[in-house]
């Protein structure tokens, strides 16, 4: 029987987010792929270190538990540059930390985000900033990870994850008006429109897949009133009133929820995060996120019109 995709969560992951590949890549930069695949090789069986997005991933897989363990929640994918030999490393690593993954494509050189609607993906995340930038010019749905100094608390197993609302759940068709016209053109013309859905954003269909886990999570607390849910979904975006009144009446009319909202209207995002203090948090600005990143795992989604000129994060 085949393995079917269509109603799980599936991640796709870099090994570069999965893991700390800062010895390997300084190889490649400085000598070379030849010399790479070679330290790839005799260090097969050195096991690669945390990267940014391992306590994410961790946190994800954990919540299979809430299911059969042979229909699981959550599919994570590896998808990575590297060739299946040297990719090696990787899997290997992957099973010493004890993470349940056991699918991967590996393309010698080239990104795998095609593969993505093949395999039902609602999310890929890399620490490659170009990967990520041709997915989304793709029209899928990426995050380039940032670096981070925070240290993860393996000890805790809930899951916390924030989101921006232009730009990663909703499109940008508002952010555009805003940057054309102005504040007070943009509030005016969210409030004329507040009953009008947004049209969705790169990272909709993942939040839908974070609400359906939630839904079983609430069913298992209503048969064991003692049960502590596990995932919990923040909004945290620049938008103030009257604009949240449409951010709000999207998500409801699209059959989402979160369990926070901030509406910030201009207030630090990085301020709200260290208090906050999600486990990942998206963003489709550049600005927001170097506040945020030294603290917070950070994501860059680079959609619409805040990154038509490219950007580098830091």
């Amino acid at each position: 029987m085949k393995y079917d995709l269509s109603d799980r969560l599936v991640v796709g992951i870099a090994s570069s987010a999965l893991f700390d590949l800062s010895d390997c890549d300084a190889v490649f930069r400085e000598q070379g792929e030849d010399a790479y695949r070679t330290y790839q090789g005799t260090h097969a069986d050195d096991i690669l270190g945390k990267g940014v997005a391992f306590p994410f991933i961790r946190r994800l897989l954990a919540l299979n538990g809430l299911a059969d363990p042979r229909d699981p929640l959550v599919e994570v994918i590896i998808l990575s540059r590297n060739d299946p030999d040297t990719g090696l490393r990787v899997m290997r690593s992957v099973a010493a930390h004890g993470l349940h993954i056991s699918r991967a494509v590996f393309q010698q050189g080239r990104s795998a985000h095609r593969f993505m609607p093949a395999l039902n993906m609602s999310l890929f995340l890399s620490a490659n900033g170009s990967d990520v930038r041709e997915a989304v010019a793709d029209g899928l749905p990426a995050g380039h990870v940032l670096r981070t100094e925070r240290v993860d608390d393996d000890a805790d197993q809930e899951l916390r994850i924030a989101f921006d609302f232009d730009g990663v759940l909703a499109g940008d068709a508002s952010e555009r008006i805003f940057r054309r016209e102005g504040l007070d053109e943009f509030r005016a013309h969210e409030a004329l429109n507040a009953t009008t859905p947004h049209d969705p954003g790169p990272l909709r269909d993942f939040l839908a897949g974070i609400n359906r886990i939630q839904r079983l999570e609430e069913e298992e607390r209503l048969e064991d009133p003692t049960y502590r849910p596990r995932l919990r979904v923040s909004l945290v975006t620049a938008r103030d009133a009257p604009s949240h009144e449409r951010a709000v009446r999207s998500l409801r009319q699209w059959g989402l929820r979160v369990n926070d909202a901030f509406f910030l209207g201009g207030i630090d995002k990085a301020a709200v995060m260290r208090a906050l203090d999600p486990h990942i948090f998206f963003d489709d600005q550049v600005s927001h996120l170097n506040g945020t990143a030294p603290a917070t795992p950070s994501v860059h989604v680079p959609f619409g019109v805040v990154n038509a000129s490219p950007e580098v994060p830091g």
